[in-house]
């Protein structure tokens, strides 16, 4: 079987660390406030002058070079992110030519915390159809422009994080999939109902004549805006769901799973899906602590994280979910 693997990690996240307390230096908050509801102690925020697109270009230099792989073996980029360089071009344009890899395909994914789900599914199918062979997957997020940092966007500034992490995959036969590292499945979702209780409104062309205006900036369209409330509820239904459907479909159970290395947007919901499932606390590998929410970055950084802790090692079976703005969400089991 001509399938997929994941060859090497790597992650990045911008020096400046940003504590619980120095947000409530800012806005009505506390320490104390943010833990109970979210698990967050800090987050990194990058410096004024930096981009997405070099947070993306650091991550990928960390997993080309733990993947012993030259950049000119890559036949394909594909990044995941919300917050991009520009409006257009895609930020994969931007980091294909920090890279110094033209020529090759650059493709956006704008699923925001389903990115790297919805980005690892494209790669895999990809290479299990011989089309590409290595292609370098990253989830990148610089959040921090675009949080209003005052009392009325408190609920949503103090959740994010800026940082990257990318993952080489490439193409590998499949001896035994009991032992032979291989993405497995990936399960994709994704319900527009729910568009606007977690979105920014502007800017866009289905807004007015001009895709920002004053009113806009006026309103604070620019800024997110979340229902925080039904987001937690669909998010702790919607990723078990996608979980047993991986389970299903490649005949496992939960017990066999190593590591399950969740998206980090509350540590309440991944707590909720470990008591859901049973799941001893060992085998939950989270970084929200750390990194807060870096959206379509939380979960390859995890897996950088969890390699360089020694929790997650070759052979080991990994299962992933995440659920964000859309409502997306998904699903992906794999062999490291």
């Amino acid at each position: 079987m001509l399938r997929s693997k994941i060859i090497a990690t790597g992650m990045y996240v911008p020096p400046r660390v940003v504590t619980n307390n120095d947000l409530a230096g800012i806005m009505d908050t506390s320490d104390e406030w943010i833990r109970q509801r979210t698990g967050i102690e800090q987050r990194h925020w990058a410096a004024d002058d930096s981009s997405t697109s070099e947070l993306a270009f650091e991550a990928s230099k960390k997993a080309l070079e733990n993947a012993k792989m030259d950049k000119s073996q890559l036949d394909m980029i594909i990044l995941a992110t919300l917050s991009p360089d520009h409006e257009f071009p895609g930020t994969a344009c931007f980091l294909q030519r920090k890279l110094g890899v033209p020529g090759i395909p650059a493709l956006d994914v704008r699923q925001q915390c389903t990115g790297f789900i919805y980005a690892m599914s494209i790669a895999d199918q990809f290479i299990r159809t011989g089309m590409y062979r290595n292609i370098l997957v990253v989830g990148a997020e610089l959040q921090s422009k675009g949080l209003e940092k005052n009392d009325n966007g408190r609920d949503v500034a103090v959740l994010f994080g800026d940082g990257a992490g990318a993952v080489v995959m490439t193409a590998t036969e499949v001896k035994d999939p009991k032992k032979d590292p291989h993405v497995l499945s990936t399960h994709l979702y994704a319900d527009g109902t729910f568009a606007e209780e977690l979105w920014v409104a502007a800017p866009g062309s289905a807004n007015s004549a001009d895709r920002i205006g004053g009113d806009d900036l006026e309103k604070k369209l620019h800024y997110p805006h979340m229902n925080g409330k039904l987001v937690f509820m669909n998010a702790v239904k919607r990723m078990p769901e996608a979980l047993e459907t991986a389970f299903k479909q490649n005949g496992i159970t939960m017990e066999e799973v190593d590591l399950f290395v969740f998206h980090q947007a509350n540590l309440r919901i991944n707590d909720m899906i470990a008591k859901q499932f049973g799941i001893p606390e060992h085998k939950v590998f989270n970084t929200i602590q750390k990194y807060a929410n870096t959206t379509a970055a939380t979960i390859p950084i995890g897996l950088d994280e969890a390699v360089r802790a020694g929790k997650l090692k070759p052979g080991m079976l990994v299962a992933s979910a995440a659920f964000g703005s859309g409502f997306t969400w998904g699903s992906a089991v794999y062999r490291f």
